[in-house]
């Protein structure tokens, strides 16, 4: 019996227990039905409430701007003191409704009236202190979604307001809150208004920036209050408000309220630029569009002239750390190996616009992603420093030569591998080409050739490490290393900065002890005949248009005062003189080593109207340049002083003579840099390259007698080369196009030498009389 009794009872528990749940799981789907009918039902007299509102705003006269006004702000305010549900999202509210209405009055309201008046529904914003109560509820994001809400309001606020807001006190102070709310969490679902937001401030700041001074706020501060919950703000919009004048009170005693530009200076506590931090933090969204809006805003923020915010930006923020860390980290995921060709030819880009295919990108080259993004960043970088404030860009520039340059480049470019050197250099001088900020310019020419000004001595070369590598590199035991370098310095030297060529050639050159140290009655004129084929070219047609008085080139004097204008030239008008120096270069090489006479197109004319745009070229870049007042007075000279043309004229020259030996597309790249510095218009460079009357002093070498070495050496070798002259005919057909591959030809290393030496005498004359030329038309 008891066995019996007791299974009953069990029996009977587990009936018990099964009822209890059915019950529980009934009384859960009561409760479910029951909130979602709430919640439906809400809907539904929320919708009948708006419709109900807009038929009767069209059946019954409209209200005045200000109680229609109030009537809004009083709607959303009703919202948080009667509901009890404040977990429905605020789209399925009228908040939404409310806020627009109320920026679409403030709008109206300012059409109205007169510009930089203020009224009433804004006197109501301002007094009511409306901003900070939204700011409050958004902080809370009460109901969800409330952060979004606000975030649109004030930017439409200050979008669509032309009177000046940020001023007012009730208004910088809510929005100095909100922006400390913008970027906190990576990809929050506020995102894009955060940037919409900080964006819309960063453009009033561009239009009025002593406004900025309201931005910066002073990091040691007493502790915030805590920020009143849901129930205070219930709480604080029942009572009555208080009114501008305590408003003002309360914001006298705030210590969040940042002070004036003028107290700031004199305090020695660090500064927050908290929509600087912002923004960076914003900068690292995985959504593309949020970065680049990010990037837009900083470029506003680094253009504001305030010192004071400069100074904050460049020293309280992280901004140079973020512009050299992602240079860096998108260097390090280049190839270690590229085909400098790809790096040199891949398309150019422009931040913010860098549109690719993953697939299509990977299938033209390897790293070709990774290149673009380096040089899209890199370029985000120059435009930044080219638009910041001067002495933010020389910080931000500094920092990009020591984080970057310095501490990841230099590396690259040291190490010994031969595939390694070729990428770094070719990466290099993609770089270089790019740069276009002067501040950024600066310091990656202080990086690769040294801040040195003084003489350079053949002892003191090896004293920039970096440097020197770079120089001898051009003439490297790898061709390909040697021709890399060649065209970076090319580039270089045409970047529009006056340390480049003080570093590279004037320093040698400044005390012209490249002279004889005789005196005048002891020199021997030098006398040269004049070509067979040689043309008046001042009388030639093809200078009609070039050199009309209307284009003449806007040179300083420095050529008329040149040093090649001395007295044992035959006229002193410049004609005689030029002449001269053009049938010097003209006659270098023998005849029976030339071969340009014998096809169309290639004469000495051809290089006449390329030298007239390249030296005006030259002449707009060193225009701000201070070379009057040169060359440096013989008597002031110190030509007794041991002379030294410097390491890199010296690589340059060593290379010159031996273009007969060296294989054609290293040729070509050594007389490119050599005609570039003949272009410049500095006297003594004028002198020391191009005229070849000059008297050397013991040991010293021009390039003039470089080149006179050079052909000394070929008419020594022509003679044991049977039927040269043919075969220099056929190699120039071939360089040229005109006649198909063929057998290989003897010598051919020395004939494509001897053709390209011979160009090269062809384009000095040219860049002579062009110079001369603008000198005569510019003298008095």
């Amino acid at each position: 019996m008891l066995h019996i009794y007791t299974s009953g009872s069990l029996y009977e528990n587990s009936n018990l227990d099964r009822s209890a749940n059915n019950r529980k799981k009934i009384e859960e789907f009561s409760r479910s039905s029951r909130d979602k009918l709430v919640q439906s039902k809400n809907k539904m007299f929320s919708k009948f409430t708006s419709i109900l509102q807009h038929a009767v705003e069209a059946l019954a006269p409209s209200l005045p701007l200000q109680e229609d006004f109030v009537y809004h702000w009083k709607a959303i305010t009703h919202y948080y003191i009667e509901t009890s549900d404040d977990k429905a999202p605020v789209t399925d509210t009228n908040i939404p409704s409310h806020l627009e209405q109320m920026l679409d009055i403030l709008t109206q309201e300012e059409s109205e009236r007169e510009s930089g008046e203020t009224g009433p529904c804004m006197e109501y914003l301002l007094h009511h202190k409306i901003l900070e109560t939204l700011f409050t509820l958004g902080k809370a994001d009460c109901p969800p979604g409330m952060k979004q809400q606000v975030l649109s309001f004030y930017t439409k606020l200050l979008g669509r307001i032309h009177q000046p807001l940020l001023p007012h006190i009730n208004v910088h102070r809510p929005v100095q809150k909100l922006i400390r709310l913008c970027g906190e969490i990576l990809a929050a679902p506020t995102e894009n208004e955060e940037i919409q937001f900080l964006c819309i401030v960063c453009a009033k700041l561009k239009q009025d920036p002593y406004l900025v001074n309201f931005f910066l706020e002073n990091k040691v501060k007493r502790p915030d209050p805590k920020s009143p919950g849901v129930e205070g703000v219930r709480e604080d919009l029942a009572s009555p408000d208080t009114g501008q004048a305590q408003a003002e009170a309360q914001a006298a005693e705030s210590p969040e309220e940042p002070k004036s530009a003028a107290a700031q200076s004199n305090n020695n506590n660090v500064n927050n630029y908290n929509i600087v931090t912002s923004l960076l933090n914003l900068t690292k969204s995985p959504d593309g569009r949020i970065v680049v809006k990010a990037c837009e805003g900083l470029m506003l923020l680094v253009s504001l002239p305030e010192p004071a915010a400069a100074k904050c930006l460049t020293e309280n923020t992280e901004l140079c750390e973020l512009l050299t860390d992602r240079l860096s980290a998108f260097y390090k995921a280049l190839p270690m190996s590229m085909d400098p060709l790809d790096i040199e030819t891949v398309e150019s880009v422009n931040w913010g616009l860098d549109v690719y295919n993953m697939k299509d990108d990977a299938a033209i080259f390897t790293g070709k992603r990774a290149l673009i993004s380096f040089l899209s960043w890199l370029d985000y970088c120059d435009q930044l420093i080219k638009e910041a404030q001067k002495t933010a860009a020389a910080v931000l520039a500094k920092a990009v030569r020591e984080r970057f340059f310095v501490a990841v480049m230099e590396p690259q470019l040291m190490q010994t591998s031969e595939v390694g050197i070729l990428t770094s250099t070719a990466l290099l001088n993609r770089i270089i080409r790019q740069v276009t900020s002067e501040a950024l310019l600066q310091d990656m020419v202080y990086f690769l050739l040294g801040e040195e000004k003084g003489p350079e001595t053949l002892a003191s070369i090896a004293q920039n490490p970096l440097r020197h590598r770079l120089i001898e590199h051009c003439d490297h035991l790898s061709d390909e290393i040697s021709i890399m370098t060649l065209r970076l310095f090319e580039h270089l030297i045409q970047k529009p900065n006056q340390h480049i060529l003080q570093s590279l050639m004037l320093r040698s050159l400044e005390e012209r002890n490249y002279l004889e140290n005789k005196p005048q009655e002891e020199r021997e004129p030098v006398e040269n005949g004049q070509p067979h084929d040689f043309i008046d070219l001042e009388e030639d047609p093809l200078f009609g248009d070039d050199f009309s008085p209307e284009n003449k080139l806007s040179s300083p004097d420095w050529l008329s005062n040149s040093a090649t204008h001395s007295p044992y030239h035959a006229k002193p008008d410049g004609k005689t003189e030029v002449h001269k120096i053009v049938n010097s270069f003209l006659c270098l090489v023998p005849d029976e080593a030339k071969s340009s006479s014998h096809v169309e197109g290639t004469g000495y004319d051809t290089y006449l109207r390329d030298a007239h745009r390249q030296f005006r070229d030259y002449c707009g870049i060193c225009q701000r340049w201070d070379w009057r007042g040169t060359p440096k007075a013989m008597e002031k000279c110190d030509l007794d002083g041991p002379f030294f043309e410097g390491h890199f004229l010296k690589v340059l020259f060593d290379r010159m003579g031996r273009i007969l030996d060296q294989p054609y597309d290293v040729n070509l790249h050594v007389t490119s840099v050599l005609s570039k510095l003949s272009l410049l218009p500095h006297p003594h460079m004028h002198e020391y390259l191009l005229d070849p009357y000059i008297n050397l002093g013991p040991g010293c070498r021009s390039l003039f007698s470089v080149i006179v070495r050079v052909v000394g050496d070929l008419m020594l070798r022509i003679q044991r080369i049977p039927d040269f002259t043919p075969k220099l005919l056929l190699v120039r057909k071939r360089l040229l196009g005109l006649e198909p591959e063929g057998l290989n030809i003897d010598h051919m290393t020395l004939l494509e030498g001897v053709i390209v030496l011979e160009e090269f005498c062809k384009e000095l004359a040219a860049i002579a009389f062009v110079k001369f030329h603008a000198s005569a038309s510019t003298s008095p």
